[in-house]
C-alpha cells in the first residue's frame, strides 16, 4: 500500500488476474467498419455481419483503418537508451497469473492480446494482433484474422491455434475467480484456418462485453508450454514466450530485474507502434523501501521515479541533481478515474457484518489531521469507486436510478433512504491541530453502544465478553506514520488494533488467505465497467479474490452488477454505474484514503515526452524516449551511475 493513488503495492501488481481481467474493458460492440452481406460467413440468413479493424460500444472509434500513428506519439522519436525504475520488496516468480510465489515487476511485457487500446480513446479497441474482426448484429460470435506476420520472441510464428490454446490454459489451469466470471460464457473456440478463429458465445453471455473477452487473450506459445511443462498455475522463473516488444534479458532475485527490446520485433512497423517503445532496456531496481529506494535515485542507481509518498514529495527533493538540472521533478496531468484506496474491512468476520461497527471505526481515520500533517495538503479524499469521473455518483438519485435502486428497495434489499438521501461521503473532521476528533469520537461511542460493544472498566470494548480488536495488515515502513494515529483514536474508543507489518511474501499469503481484519486495497474501474465487475464485488468471488478482498456478498450488489453488465448504451450504463457506486458506498466496507489527479514523477534530464500528453496514461515504458546527448552530458558529469 502507498499514498499515491495510482500506484500499486507490489502485491496488488502481483495479484493473479490484474492483467488478464484489465483486458476485459474493451467490452464489445456496435456497428463499425465494412458490411459484409446478410448469409455470408456464418452469419443467419437475417442477420447483418460487420467486418472491421476496431469497435466501440458507444459511437466511432478515434482512429480509422487507416491512420499513420497515434495523435499522442512522437512517430520520429528515436531508439536506444536504457530506462530504469524501482520496485519494493522481493520476487520469485515471473508468472503473475498464479496464486504461488511473488511475481517479478513489469512480468507482463513480453505479452501481447488480440486487440489493443489507446491512451486517448477510452471506448476504443482495436485489431492488433489480427487484421479485422466478424461478427454479426446479435454478437453470438467473433471471428478474428489474425495477423500472418506475428511471431514469438523465438522466431517461431503465431497462429490460431496458439489463440485456442491459451484461452483453454485460462480456462484449465487459471485461478478460480477469473474461470467463476468468465465460464459458461464461451460455448465453443473453433479454428477455421492457421490464422483464423472463431469464438461463439452462449446465450447467457453478456454482449457488452463477449468480443472483449474474446480479444483480451493472450498470445502464448503452444509449443513453449509443450517443451517446458510449465503451468499456469505455478510460479516459474523462466517467463512464458511472448510476442511483445520486450522480453527478460536478466535477472538477480530480490535485486535486479531488466528486460530488453526484442530487435526483431514482429510489430516494429505497425502504425499504431510507430513513436512507442523506445527504449533498448528497461531496468527495475528493488529496494526494501521507498525511503532507501529515494536515496538510491539520488545517487543515480536508477532514473525514473513515480513518486508515491507525499512527504518525500514534499520534502525528499532539495537534493544538487534537482538544483542543477540534472534531474526533473514534474507534476504531469492524470486523467484517468482517481485510483480508490483504502483500508477494508473483512467482512467474512462476524464483528466486521454489523455496519455500526465499520461505520465507528471508519469515524476514527482523521483525513483532514493527516492530508495536512503528513501529506502536505496533496491528496484530495475518495469518496466514490468512480472518483473524479462522469461514473461518480452525486447528490440525491436521478430519477433514471430510481427506477434502478427502487427494485430493490421494494425487494428490502436495499434501505429507502438510499432513495432521497445523498451519496454517502467519507467521514469528515474539522479538527486538524490533531489526530482525534472529538465529535467523531463521539459518534462513534454511540454507534458501538447500540451495537452491543460496552466499554469496561478498563476502557475497552467488549461484548458477550469478547474484546473489539483488530489488526491492520500492512507490509510498507512509509505507512507506519498514517496508521499508528489511526491506532491510537481507536484506542481512545476502545478498540484494541494492532499493526502487524509483515514482509512482502508474508503480505501476499495473508491477503490471498484473508488473514487480517482491515488491508490496504485499491479499487481500479474503468470508463466502461461491464463484467469483470463480478471479480471486484460479486458475490461468486467473495470467498477466494485477489480484488474482492472484503468478501463482499450482497444480493443487491448482484443485481446491480447484472443492470451495469447489461447497459447497452452509455446512456443506460452511466445511471446503472451511479446506482451502482451509491449502494457500494452505502456498504460501508470501505474506510477510504486519498487521490489526486496528477502523476509526481522525478527523472533525470534525459528522457523526453510528447508536448499533448494523452489523458489516460503517463506513458514513460510506452511513447517516452531517449535524449542520447541529453544522456551522454549526465554521464560525464557524473550525475548517475
Amino acid at each position: 500500500m502507498q499514498e499515491h493513488p495510482k500506484a500499486r503495492v507490489a502485491a496488488m501488481q502481483h495479484d493473479s488476474a490484474v492483467q488478464l481481467i484489465r483486458q476485459w474493458v474493451f467490452g464489445s460492440m456496435v456497428g463499425l467498419g465494412a458490411v459484409i452481406t446478410a448469409g455470408q460467413l456464418f452469419a443467419e440468413a437475417h442477420e447483418t455481419v460487420i467486418e472491421t479493424h476496431a469497435y466501440s460500444n458507444f459511437g466511432a472509434v478515434k482512429y480509422g483503418p487507416d491512420f499513420a500513428h497515434l495523435d499522442y506519439v512522437n512517430p520520429d522519436a528515436p531508439k536506444g537508451g536504457e530506462i530504469a525504475q524501482w520496485a519494493q520488496g522481493t520476487f520469485d516468480s515471473f508468472n503473475q497469473y498464479s496464486r504461488k510465489g511473488v511475481s517479478a515487476a513489469l512480468n507482463t511485457l513480453p505479452y501481447e492480446s488480440i486487440l489493443t487500446s489507446t491512451a486517448d480513446d477510452p471506448y476504443g479497441a482495436y485489431c492488433y494482433l489480427c487484421t479485422t474482426m466478424e461478427y454479426p448484429e446479435s454478437r453470438d460470435w467473433v471471428i478474428f484474422n489474425l495477423r500472418d506476420d506475428v511471431t514469438f520472441a523465438d522466431g517461431s510464428p503465431f497462429t490460431a491455434e496458439d489463440v485456442k490454446f491459451t484461452f483453454e490454459l485460462f480456462m484449465e489451469q487459471g485461478i478460480a475467480e477469473y474461470r467463476a466470471v468468465v465460464e459458461g460464457f464461451i460455448a465453443d473456440v473453433e479454428l477455421l484456418g492457421p490464422y483464423e478463429i472463431k469464438f461463439t458465445f452462449t446465450d447467457e453471455a453478456p454482449r457488452r462485453d463477449v468480443i472483449g473477452i474474446a480479444g483480451g487473450t493472450n498470445a502464448f506459445s503452444k509449443a513453449w508450454f509443450a517443451q517446458t511443462g510449465v503451468r499456469l498455475d505455478e510460479g516459474t522463473l523462466e517467463p512464458f514466450l511472448g510476442t511483445g516488444a520486450y522480453m527478460l534479458d536478466s535477472y538477480d532475485i530480490n535485486r535486479q530485474i531488466i528486460y530488453k527490446r526484442n530487435p526483431n520485433w514482429w510489430g516494429a512497423d505497425l502504425p499504431i507502434n510507430q513513436g512507442r517503445y523506445n527504449f533498448d532496456s528497461i531496468r527495475v531496481e528493488y529496494f526494501a523501501d521507498g525511503s532507501a529506494a529515494l536515496e538510491g535515485f539520488k545517487s543515480g542507481a536508477y532514473t525514473f521515479r513515480d513518486e508515491n509518498s507525499s512527504k518525500e514529495w514534499a520534502t525528499g527533493y532539495d537534493f544538487p541533481a534537482i538544483q542543477n538540472g540534472q534531474a526533473v521533478k514534474a507534476a504531469l496531468h492524470d486523467g484517468t478515474i482517481g485510483y480508490a484506496q483504502a483500508f477494508v474491512f473483512n467482512l467474512r468476520r462476524d464483528k466486521w457484518q454489523d455496519p455500526q461497527v465499520r461505520e465507528a471505526v471508519r469515524l476514527m481515520f482523521n483525513f483532514e489531521w493527516s492530508n495536512e500533517t503528513l501529506f502536505y495538503g496533496l491528496y484530495d479524499r475518495v469518496n466514490s469507486f468512480w472518483e473524479n469521473s462522469l461514473l461518480e455518483a452525486t447528490g440525491t438519485p436521478a430519477p433514471e436510478e430510481i427506477a434502478i435502486l427502487q427494485p430493490l428497495v421494494d425487494d428490502g434489499l436495499l434501505d429507502a433512504s438510499i432513495l432521497t438521501d445523498p451519496a454517502v461521503m467519507a467521514p469528515t473532521s474539522s479538527t486538524t491541530d490533531r489526530p482525534l476528533d472529538r465529535v467523531n469520537l463521539r459518534r462513534a461511542s454511540g454507534l458501538l453502544d447500540a451495537a452491543g460493544w460496552i466499554a469496561g472498566d478498563d476502557g475497552i470494548r467488549r461484548k458477550d465478553g469478547a474484546p473489539l480488536s483488530m489488526v491492520i495488515l500492512s507490509f510498507s515502513p512509509a505507512f507506519d506514520r498514517i496508521i499508528n494515529p489511526y491506532i491510537e483514536n481507536l484506542a481512545r474508543l476502545g478498540v484494541q488494533a494492532e499493526l502487524q507489518r509483515v514482509d512482502q511474501s508474508q503480505y501476499v499469503d495473508r491477503r490471498r488467505t484473508g488473514d487480517y481484519d482491515i488491508v490496504g486495497h485499491g479499487f481500479s474501474m474503468d470508463f466502461e465497467p461491464g463484467i469483470g465487475l463480478r471479480q471486484w464485488y460479486g458475490s461468486e468471488t467473495a470467498a477466494d479474490s485477489s480484488r474482492n478482498l472484503m468478501g463482499l456478498q450482497s444480493p443487491a450488489i448482484d443485481r446491480l452488477l447484472t443492470v451495469v453488465i447489461d447497459a447497452q448504451t452509455l446512456d443506460e450504463l452511466t445511471p446503472a454505474v451511479h446506482a451502482l457506486d451509491r449502494a457500494l458506498r452505502a456498504e460501508g466496507f470501505w474506510v477510504q484514503q486519498w487521490f489526486k489527479d496528477v502523476h509526481t514523477v522525478a527523472y533525470y534530464d534525459m528522457f523526453r515526452h510528447p508536448e499533448n500528453m494523452p489523458p489516460y496514461a503517463l506513458g514513460e515504458l510506452d511513447f517516452w524516449w531517449y535524449d542520447a546527448a541529453a544522456a551522454e552530458a549526465l554521464r560525464a558529469a557524473g550525475a548517475f551511475q
